[in-house]
């Protein structure tokens, strides 16, 4: 669209420490990290941040003004661009996004979000390959490798046709990567609050960490499937997020704010599908993700599939999470050896 975009080094520990530093205690991990993104951001020359707003009874609905407020204590006079989700779908948005970006023409507004959304799509598409090989490769590491030297030359793509290149190219390295197809991984839905699940910062890197253990790791959210239902509303590209809310009945019957009622609905469809357990991960203090925490006790009653909570903050270590995610996929080895067992020993009358 003509603008001059600075994106953030990718989160670290110095990001983190700088956000925790200037933000409140009991703050969430991701209004932490964003500033010490913003601040990263000002000392290479960003003055505007531009942010998707939230709605409902999570703190995110406030985070854009907070974050304005902490940054101008600090010095930082950043202007600020909030894009409310819209309720009328893709042309409400445009509009909005018209408004944001100020003279620039609609053919270009439009062209700039399908490009940006196909290239959601297609990391996505590759991300999903990542995790069904990551389990099953010979050589642990591979298609990260492969994944992450893509990612800088989808962003550098213009037009569509170079992405689809890309895209080509890239999946063809992954499919080509050595791996045992016929084995037999455990399956893992992992669920809980947008940004720790897209952020591996955030999650420290729990489906690498997962899929080194050799599980096979399926998300509940992806962004291309975010920005189609919340923002555009409309099915470009053939690609349409998965409503995981009607599964959550009758466990949880309303929207309470973030992504908790998606969270246990997406353990419910997980277990239907026959994953063998869930995971679900979220920031300390969040308010959604601990209703959903105290609610998937049945679930796992009910649909008997186990379920391990995680809650992330600034002093998560990486050594005790490696340590419980070791801990859960025995417990998950042990489930399935003991129903295999049983189905040996059944008696034919």
């Amino acid at each position: 669209m003509g603008l001059d975009v600075i994106v953030p080094p990718p989160p670290t520990k110095k990001t983190l420490s700088l956000g925790v530093q200037h933000s409140p205690e009991f703050a969430c991990l991701p209004l932490k990290i964003n500033i010490g993104n913003f601040i990263e951001a000002k000392n290479l020359g960003a003055d505007t941040f531009l942010m998707i707003g939230g709605s409902g009874p999570c703190r995110f609905g406030l985070y854009a003004q907070l974050e304005k407020e902490i940054l101008a204590d600090l010095g930082f006079d950043y202007n600020s661009l909030i894009i409310e989700p819209p309720d009328t779908g893709y042309w409400q948005f445009i509009r909005r996004v018209k408004k944001t970006v100020g003279p620039v023409s609609w053919w270009k507004i439009i062209q700039g979000i399908r490009l940006g959304y196909k290239k959601a799509i297609i990391v996505d598409h590759l991300e999903k390959l990542v995790q069904e090989i990551r389990p099953r490769e010979e050589v642990k590491g591979t298609a990260d490798k492969i994944f992450q030297n893509a990612l800088p030359m989808i962003a550098e793509t213009q037009n569509l046709y170079e992405i689809e290149e890309v895209f080509g190219l890239t999946r063809e390295k992954l499919l080509h990567i050595p791996r045992d197809k016929q084995a037999d991984v455990l399956k893992i839905g992992l669920v809980g609050e947008i940004y720790t699940l897209l952020e591996p910062f955030a999650s420290m890197e729990i489906e690498k960490k997962l899929g080194y253990l050799g599980v096979y790791v399926q998300r509940s959210l992806y962004l291309s499937e975010w920005i189609n239902d919340h923002l555009l509303s409309l099915r470009l590209f053939k690609a349409k997020g998965k409503n995981y809310r009607g599964y959550a009945s009758p466990f949880l019957n309303h929207f309470v704010g973030g992504h908790g009622l998606e969270s246990i609905g997406a353990g419910v469809a997980f277990a239907k599908q026959g994953y063998d357990g869930i995971v679900q991960v979220a920031p300390l203090t969040c308010m959604p993700e601990i209703v959903a925490h105290n609610i998937f006790p049945q679930v796992s009653e009910k649909c008997g599939i186990p379920v391990l909570n995680i809650y992330v903050d600034e002093q998560t270590g990486e050594a005790g999470l490696e340590t419980r995610l070791e801990a859960f996929i025995e417990l998950l080895e042990a489930k399935r050896r003991t129903l295999t067992t049983q189905k040996q020993y059944v008696t034919i009358p």
